[in-house]
């Protein structure tokens, strides 16, 4: 079961999820419009944000636990109108960036697999400069109390058939429980998709101090 199952999670949900994530298209450029300077772009995956950047982004540093569709991503890196780094490590552990590095972070649809996401968004709060910001859009809990209850019933199957993905956790929290400020917060439901999956968090987090 596991070989099988570590084939699924690298060889073939991958492709699936690069189908499921291409209407999202649309929401990205609005998520990274404000992007500038030195980005962190933490959860890289095959480099769909990459297109969506603005041109007052000089250089992107990634950091991504595994190397997804690798030949897919390298052609959209190629075509990045500004330097990619490229790295592989797990976001909630130590990243290897000085303090105060970065002059924003983005974070797109990524929170809800990392297995620590405080401790990940702390370590996007210590390298990003005071002031600095994290846009981010992610899918999580809802406000609705009925549909909350359907998602922390639907958790344990959605974390085995999407690799990790968790459809509950409630993402402001998350970034105050990191230590940032909410600067700007919309919540809706994606077009077409049931509330217990498509409840949509976005907005922009800052580093206050």
């Amino acid at each position: 079961m596991g070989r099988i199952y570590d084939f699924y999670e690298k060889r073939i949900f991958p492709h699936g999820l690069e189908l499921a994530m291409r209407p999202m298209a649309e929401l990205r450029p609005r998520v990274l419009e404000n992007a500038q300077g030195e980005v962190l772009e933490i959860g890289f995956g095959t480099g769909l944000n990459l297109p969506h950047y603005p041109d007052s982004v000089r250089r992107l540093v990634t950091a991504d636990p595994m190397a997804v569709m690798p030949a897919r991503a390298q052609r959209r890196i190629a075509a990045a109108p500004f330097p990619v780094e490229l790295y592989h490590l797990p976001a909630d552990g130590g990243l290897p960036f000085a303090s105060d590095r970065f002059d924003c972070v983005t974070v797109t649809w990524t929170l809800c697999t990392i297995p620590d996401p405080v401790a990940a968004l702390r370590e996007a709060r210590r390298v990003v400069r005071p002031g600095g910001r994290v846009l981010f859009i992610e899918h999580g809990r809802s406000d609705d109390a009925r549909v909350a209850r359907w998602q922390d019933r639907w958790n344990p199957i959605q974390k085995f058939i999407a690799c990790g993905c968790n459809v509950n956790r409630k993402v402001d929290d998350l970034f105050r429980d990191a230590g940032f400020v909410i600067d700007s917060l919309d919540r809706f439901c994606l077009d077409g998709a049931p509330r217990f999956l498509g409840e949509t968090y976005r907005g922009i987090a800052r580093r206050d101090g």
